[in-house]
């Protein structure tokens, strides 16, 4: 009856006619309602609740969409973005304040004279949340590359309010074991760009003061587990896609370990393991191309909570990780889970998710 009573009203908390499309989803805690909440999506990336119920959506050739009760609109204001192969306007992140500050993060690729870099901007949605004010660019990976993959690009508001941006290694794969570059790692920064006094390598000249952890890929997926602690997902080559928990100043092994292959088949690096270099809390072989990180409160499924959720863009499910050693105990699939590039929690608990196949976002709530 609890759950009869809780799907009535979630439309109402989300802000969003429950005239919509459904269908259902089978999984461990029964059939779930799936509900597609917006269609005619092109190449979606990320998305993002406001407080006033609607919801953001990035597409990556570098339109920013406001998705309300009465529809979907284009938000004027994104600058000129690096449309090349993974690049474009890719995350856009709410930060706890934004009904105070009305601010917003983006990621996206930028043109440079050497191709292009991950860049990380701030900007200001107008009261009427048609537009974006005041653009301002806090962070760019310099120099670019002349490829179009790998930009990482993911932010996490930490619990302090700092900001945790994945960066891929732009295919440049020995660049990720450079410290004197930010390509294939996780940094932090303040939220107007300067680097906190605590990063591990700060007090180092010789270090980007930028990077809080290294070795990574190209990590995707992003999300604070419910003690604060962060993790993240990424791409291996021919197998290796791994889950990981981050430990300050801590090295993840890229290039140098891996538990995939490259696509020529012939072994990568030393091995998959190396003193000094993190092991995978998971990972997959064959890959699953992972995408978008949600750890879930436990709100309205108390049997998931502290799960780990992640898309697959090759085999088209939803991932669900648990226990320790962390494991994929279930894939949540449907017609509707067709490349998943994006998923999150709302603030009433239900389980939303970008579909690239289908163009959609969907919303999972209880049956």
């Amino acid at each position: 009856m609890l759950f009869k009573y809780l799907k009535l009203c979630l439309a109402g908390v989300i802000g969003f006619s429950t005239l919509l499309p459904t269908h259902a989803m089978e999984t461990d805690q029964g059939s779930l309602t799936v509900t597609k909440m917006a269609g005619g999506l092109e190449a979606p990336w990320a998305f993002g609740f406001l407080p006033d119920g609607s919801v953001l959506i990035t597409e990556r050739d570098g339109a920013l969409l406001r998705v309300t009760g009465e529809g979907q609109h284009p938000v004027a204001g994104v600058i000129e973005v690096a449309v090349k192969g993974q690049g474009g306007l890719l995350d856009v992140m709410v930060p706890r304040d934004f009904a105070a500050s009305r601010e917003l993060f983006f990621s996206y690729a930028k043109w440079q004279p050497s191709g292009a870099g991950t860049a990380v901007a701030v900007a200001r949605l107008s009261v009427d949340g048609r537009r974006l004010e005041g653009w301002t660019e806090i962070f760019e990976l310099t120099p670019g590359s002349s490829g179009g993959r790998h930009f990482g690009s993911r932010i996490v508001e930490a619990p302090d309010s700092t900001l945790f941006v994945t960066i891929g290694e732009r295919g440049d794969r020995p660049s990720a074991q450079d410290l004197s570059r930010e390509n294939g790692s996780l940094i932090r920064i303040n939220r107007d760009g300067t680097v906190p006094d605590d990063n591990p390598f700060v007090d180092d000249a010789t270090v980007q003061p930028e990077i809080w952890s290294y070795g990574h890929r190209n990590p995707q997926g992003a999300a604070l587990d419910l003690a604060g602690n962060l993790w993240v997902n990424e791409h291996g080559a021919r197998g290796g896609d791994e889950v990981n928990r981050i430990r300050k100043g801590a090295n993840f092994g890229w290039p140098v370990i891996s538990y995939g292959r490259h696509y020529s088949g012939f072994k990568i690096g030393e091995g998959n393991a190396k003193p000094g270099m993190e092991q995978p809390a998971y990972y997959w072989d064959p890959s699953i191309a992972p995408s978008g990180m949600m750890i879930y409160s436990g709100k309205l499924w108390p049997e998931w909570k502290g799960d780990i959720f992640v898309g697959s863009l090759k085999f088209d499910y939803i991932a669900r990780l648990d226990g320790d050693p962390l494991a994929e105990v279930e894939q949540l699939k449907s017609a509707e889970t067709e490349r998943v590039r994006d998923i999150r929690e709302a603030p009433d608990g239900t389980i939303w998710y970008l579909s690239v196949g289908q163009g959609a976002l969907y919303r999972l709530s209880p049956d």
